[in-house]
Formats: structure tokens, C-alpha cells, sequence
């Protein structure tokens, strides 16, 4: 089952509303918000870190960036890094496909991928997010208060800035 299959699957049985887009592939966040018909501030960017040994998930508005400090500060840890190309592959592969590429991570923790979910806060303020579903080319838009509560974060906490 692909990451797509298993968000699909998982958004059906929660019974929840959601739209999916097939397109050609998006390699930014611009470029994806153009693509879905969407404001940047609507897609929900996700990174995966390494914060002192353990890679997490981090879900952020697409116009804003990731502030470190905030987040080191939130866990009580001192190091953190972006997960490489490399590790999110491996991190990311199933049976049945390969690990996924950077830009593809869609904004979910278990049961889709293995990692703590950390949500800004900033995503509250959006009626809607849209995010990349596994692929460069497949897209899901959805409410934000029913993304909150199937995605079930870890912690939501402020944890952006704009991009300058």
C-alpha cells in the first residue's frame, strides 16, 4: 500500500471530507499552491528533523519557516538537524514502495509514517490545508480542524516565523 493508499484509507474511515489532486509535479511550495488552486499559507509543509537522536515530523504553513531555537526550547533538547535525502528514504520505505523524497512527506505521524507529529500553531489559523501525499504529484486538501483531529500531533505549539 502506498503513503497516498494509507492517508486515503485512513481519511475514509474517519469519515472525513477531503479533495485529491493528481498533477504534475511540484518541486516547491510555490509551486504546489499554484498547482492546487490554493493560497501558499494553505499548505501544510512538512519536515523531518533529527532532534538529538530521534527524527520528528514538523508541520508548518507553507509561507513560514522552522525556528530551531523555539524548537529545541519546547523539548528541552540542544541539537537538531534536517534529516538528509538519504535518511528520509530509508526512514520512509515500504514493501510495496520507495522512501519518500523531500517535498513529497505528507503531514502525518502514526499510523502513515513512524515519527512524533509536531504541528505550529500557525496551521490553526488556515480554514484549510493542502499538502503533498507521498509523491510530488498527488495532493490532498482538507479542513484543518479534521486534519487536527485525525493527525492527532504530539504537541501544536508556535514554532515559525515568516519567510524573509
Amino acid at each position: 500500500m502506498t503513503v497516498l493508499d494509507s492517508i486515503r484509507q485512513l481519511l475514509q474511515q474517519q469519515q472525513v471530507t477531503f479533495r485529491e489532486l493528481h498533477h504534475e509535479p511540484t518541486f516547491t511550495s510555490e509551486e504546489a499552491a499554484s498547482v492546487r488552486g490554493e493560497e501558499l499559507r494553505n499548505g501544510g509543509k512538512a519536515l523531518l528533523m533529527k532532534v538529538e537522536g530521534e527524527f520528528c515530523l514538523f508541520v508548518l504553513p507553507a509561507d513560514r519557516k522552522i525556528r530551531s531555537a523555539h524548537v529545541r526550547q519546547y523539548l528541552g533538547k540542544r541539537k537538531m538537524r534536517f534529516a538528509s535525502r538519504e535518511e528520509l528514504a530509508e526512514l520512509t520505505a515500504g514493501e510495496d514502495f520507495a522512501g519518500l523524497v523531500p517535498g513529497s512527506v505528507p503531514p502525518f505521524g502514526q499510523p502513515i509514517l513512524p515519527f512524533p507529529l509536531y504541528v505550529d500553531s500557525g496551521i490553526q489559523q488556515n480554514q484549510r490545508i493542502a499538502f503533498n501525499a507521498g509523491s510530488l504529484q498527488d495532493s490532498i486538501i482538507m479542513p484543518v480542524e479534521d486534519y487536527l483531529s485525525v493527525a492527532e500531533p504530539t504537541a501544536i505549539f508556535e514554532f515559525s516565523c515568516a519567510e524573509e
